[in-house]
C-alpha cells in the first residue's frame, strides 16, 4: 500500500507511453507506395521535415462540438489538413483522399504503435502500491482503440484527451479536468511526459508535480527528469520520505 502524498500518477500518451513503430514518414511511405509513390531516403527526410512543420503550424485540436460523430469528423478533418500540407510540400499524387482515409485509419489502431516492454510491469507495480493512474494527452478519440490494442487501457482509471475536453496541454484546463476525475488536489498528482513545454511546464503551472521522461539523460532544462519508467517507483518513494 502507498503512503505517499501522491495519490494519482498521470502519463502523457504519444512520445511517453506509446511510440510510433519507425517514424511518421515510414508509415506515410508504406501506404503511399500503393498509390505510385516511390520511397527514397530523400523523400523520407522531406516528409518527416514537412510533417514537423505542418504539425507545429496546425491550430490547436479544439473542437466545440459534443456529438460523437461530429467530433470524429472534426478530428479527421484536422488531420486531413496536416497530411495534405505534408504532401503539398513534397509532391501530391492521385487519389490522395483515398490514401488519407487508409493511413488515418491505420494510425488509429495498435498496428503502427508500440509500448516499451518495461512499461507494463511498472504500471502494475504502481497499481499494486495503490496509486490511481490516468492519461492526459493531446490526442484524439483514436487513442482508446490504440490503448486497447496494446493492452494498456486496463491499467488506467481515466483517459483525458484534448479533443473531448476542448483544451490542449499546456493549458491548466485539461490538467484540472483530469484532477477532477480523480477528486484530488493538484499537489496530490504527478504527471510524466516527454515535452518540457506541454507536460512539465503545463503540469507545474496547474499545480501538479511533474517529471520529464528523457531517455537520453541529457537536458538543458531545469525540469526533473528520469531516463526510464523503472525509476518511477523509487521517485514516488521520495515523496513519501519528504512528507
Amino acid at each position: 500500500m502507498s503512503y505517499s502524498p501522491i495519490k494519482v500518477v498521470f502519463f502523457d500518451a504519444a512520445g511517453t507511453l506509446i511510440h510510433i513503430n519507425g517514424s511518421v514518414a515510414d508509415v506515410y511511405l508504406q501506404y503511399a507506395k500503393n498509390y505510385g509513390v516511390q520511397p527514397t531516403p530523400d523523400l523520407k527526410s522531406a516528409i518527416q521535415s514537412a510533417f514537423s512543420q505542418a504539425f507545429q503550424q496546425a491550430p490547436p485540436a479544439i473542437f466545440h462540438v459534443s456529438q460523437p460523430e461530429k467530433l470524429k469528423q472534426c478530428e479527421r478533418l484536422w488531420w486531413f489538413d496536416i497530411v495534405h500540407a505534408v504532401f503539398y510540400r513534397v509532391g501530391m499524387f492521385e487519389r490522395f483522399d483515398d490514401y488519407f482515409e487508409e493511413v488515418y485509419e491505420a494510425f488509429g489502431t495498435g498496428l503502427h504503435w508500440k509500448a516499451d516492454p518495461e512499461v507494463f510491469p511498472v504500471l502494475q507495480t504502481l497499481k499494486d502500491l495503490g496509486y490511481e493512474l490516468g492519461i492526459i494527452s493531446n490526442f484524439d478519440t483514436r487513442l482508446f482503440q490504440i490503448l486497447d490494442d496494446l493492452s494498456l487501457r486496463s491499467f488506467f482509471d481515466t483517459v483525458t484527451i484534448s479533443s473531448l475536453v476542448q483544451s490542449v496541454k499546456p493549458s491548466k484546463q485539461i490538467f484540472h479536468f483530469a484532477l477532477n476525475e480523480h477528486v484530488v488536489e493538484p499537489h496530490e498528482a504527478l504527471h510524466i511526459g516527454d515535452s518540457v513545454n506541454d507536460d512539465w511546464e503545463g503540469a507545474v503551472q496547474a499545480g501538479l508535480h511533474a517529471v520529464i521522461l528523457n531517455g537520453t539523460g541529457k537536458s538543458s532544462h531545469s525540469a526533473q527528469s528520469i531516463q526510464s519508467f523503472t525509476q518511477l517507483p523509487e521517485l514516488l518513494r521520495t515523496f513519501s520520505s519528504n512528507k
